[in-house]
């Protein structure tokens, strides 16, 4: 505004213009923003194109995004960041209310508790594990074949996402070559073997 008032343009005309009371732009002139709000805006960027890339992430997997974007901040104050926005994990859990029992499983059980299997690509098992190298944090994704016990495909990424297990299947449907059509797109959690199975 300065700089349109040294042009002959007054205050009233662009705070009119911009829908701004005169009151709050004084108020900002005489205190402006402080380099605390803006290191906390900036901050704030960071971690929220983490959220619009991947929405699946919460705040710890936002605040390691910020870091290698060079926002780095304590992991509480990215919770705080994301809690004032109301940037949520698009796959947070719902507490249940007090007094109601929980609903009916999200996926149906294909397999029957069952994990075994009478010949080969009859039933996969996958799972993602995190790994700490020397350059960062990489998460490997397994596809594993019931009746051999052999890893029949996998991915790496340095980024949990849902491409992770895609490629993972993916790389297992080529390596076998199996017909996409014999397989079901469903998931199973195996809670006793302690990994997912498809089937």
């Amino acid at each position: 505004m300065r700089e349109l008032a040294a042009e002959g343009i007054s205050v009233v005309l662009t705070c009119r213009v911009l829908n701004i009371a005169r009151q709050v732009y004084y108020r900002w002139l005489a205190c402006p923003v402080t380099d605390a709000e803006i290191e906390q805006a900036y901050r704030a960027n960071a971690l929220h194109d983490a959220h619009c890339e991947d929405p699946e992430f919460g705040y710890r997997y936002l605040h390691e995004e910020a870091a290698e974007a060079g926002e780095a901040m304590a992991a509480r104050t990215a919770w705080r960041i994301c809690s004032d926005n109301r940037w949520w994990s698009a796959f947070a859990k719902r507490r249940a209310k007090s007094g109601k029992r929980p609903g009916p499983p999200v996926h149906d059980d294909l397999v029957q508790r069952k994990f075994t299997a009478d010949s080969p690509n009859q039933l996969w098992l996958t799972d993602i594990t995190e790994h700490w190298t020397g350059e960062g944090k990489l998460y490997l994704c397994a596809v594993k074949d019931v009746f051999s016990r052999r890893i029949v495909g996998y991915s790496i990424d340095s980024r949990m996402t849902s491409h992770l297990a895609v490629r993972a299947v993916a790389n297992a449907v080529a390596r076998r070559r199996v017909e996409a059509s014999r397989l079901l797109c469903r998931l199973h959690v195996g809670h006793d073997s302690g990994m997912e199975s498809l089937r």
